[in-house]
């Protein structure tokens, strides 16, 4: 019985309907059939591939989350560096760096308080002088109207067409509900610089210990280049902020004296004023700030508004190419293109944080790589300074122009000599 199932199992195996033998496998060469199992390689693949996507976009939707707080740390981290040198000057007397840090803080606060309340009363004080007057200038310019365009314009009329229009309306609702708008918007500012001041705070106060844990996951050869690039930054933001401060005062000066001799009101107000924003915002600060000064010069006579303007234009050209380039050649010594590119590309990035931090960015960058990149000794060629070679550029044509003459003669005697020989 046993031989003939062999038998019969073997012809099954062998007989197919066209005679021939039938395959015992799938032929080389060709796709797996539906029961072929997937390589082991993939499924980690895949799942290495979701957790990598994943990641990346919890850091994203976390970077962006966080956009505000890190930018709050970069102004406190500026900040910092900006006080370090005085830091550590008191540091270096005796006091302890935390109490050092808290007395910097403290008169810096009390000076930008002193000039936020000046400032403060000096505005609500014109705002009410000129709205006490704005009757008397309405009149001025309605008498005007009427004389030169023969009209019969009355002020009461103006008033009732104000008091009575509808865009009037509407504004008025609008500033009612932005209210609360605004009070969020003041909370949170103040609630911005609290955040700023308490990491600046701790980034000065702590800076060595910092610096030490910093350095502690670094070998001995990287520790050097990074206690250099934070002393090159502490230098140049430093020297950026305090030649920024002197031309502050010096600007201050000169606009306190012209508002002083046009009799301008509030001139030590508008002349710091003028000082601070000119300065601490980077190319058009000068004249941001010359605008209150040509307002409020205004009220008081149309021709000194004018007078107010000359002087804002004459002083910003000699601060840019007389006063600066004094100043800042031995802290921030970067080309104007530069300062203006940076400030450019800061605001693009960073908005007006950008625009105050882009020029001690780069002049530290620029130091940092300074002191890594080889020079190499710059060739006379007069190219190089600006300028051609009169003789060569004269000569030349001169030259060609004698060869040309000559071309005729030696042809000529060329083939005299040439027909002699023969």
């Amino acid at each position: 019985m046993a031989p003939t199932e062999e038998t019969g199992r073997a012809a099954r195996q062998h007989a197919s309907p066209t005679g021939a033998a039938p395959p015992t496998g799938p032929p080389a060469g060709g796709t797996a059939g539906p029961g072929a199992r997937m390589p082991r390689w993939l499924p980690r693949a895949m799942v290495l591939a979701l957790a990598l996507v994943a990641v990346f976009q919890l850091g994203s939707w976390a970077f962006h989350q966080l956009t505000g707080l890190l930018i709050n740390i970069l102004i406190a981290f500026f900040l910092a560096l900006a006080i370090e040198p005085a830091v550590s000057w008191m540091a270096g007397r005796g006091l302890r760096r935390g109490l050092a840090t808290f007395l910097v803080f403290l008169a810096v606060l009390a000076a930008a308080a002193g000039f936020v309340t000046l400032l403060g009363s000096m505005l609500a004080g014109q705002i009410v002088k000129m709205v006490e007057d704005f009757p008397d200038y309405l009149d001025s310019v309605i008498n005007w109207v009427n004389g030169h365009f023969h009209t019969e314009l009355r002020r009461v009329d103006i008033q009732e067409g104000l008091l009575r229009s509808d865009w009037l309306r509407t504004y008025v609702q609008n500033s009612a509900t932005g209210v609360l708008d605004v009070s969020a918007q003041v909370l949170g500012g103040l609630f911005q610089l609290l955040t700023v001041l308490l990491f600046s705070f701790y980034f000065a106060a702590d800076g060595p210990r910092l610096r030490r844990a910093l350095c502690s996951v670094l070998p001995p050869a990287r520790q050097a280049e990074v206690l250099r690039a934070w002393e090159i930054a502490v230098d140049k933001t430093g020297g950026y902020l305090y030649s920024r401060g002197l031309m502050a005062l010096i600007s201050g000066i000169a606009h306190y004296v012209l508002l002083e001799f046009l009799e301008v009101p509030y001139a030590p107000a508008l002349a710091v004023w003028v000082g601070l924003v000119s300065q601490f915002i980077p190319t058009i600060g000068t004249y941001l700030a010359g605008a209150l000064p040509m307002l409020i010069a205004f009220t008081v006579n149309p021709w000194y508004a004018l007078w107010v303007l000359i002087f804002v234009v004459i002083y910003q050209q000699f601060e840019n190419y007389v006063l600066q380039p004094k100043l800042t050649s031995k802290t921030v010594d970067i080309h104007p293109a530069v300062a203006f590119g940076s400030v450019v590309a800061g605001t693009a990035l960073l908005g007006a944080v950008g625009a105050l931090i882009a020029i001690p960015a780069i002049a530290t960058l620029q130091a940092f790589l300074g002191a890594y990149v080889k020079r190499y000794d710059v060739t006379d060629d007069p190219r190089v300074h600006g300028r051609r070679n009169r003789r060569a550029g004269v000569g030349s044509p001169t030259r060609l122009r004698k060869l040309w003459a000559r071309r005729p003669d030696s042809t000529g005697s060329g083939s005299e000599e040439g027909g002699g020989g023969g």
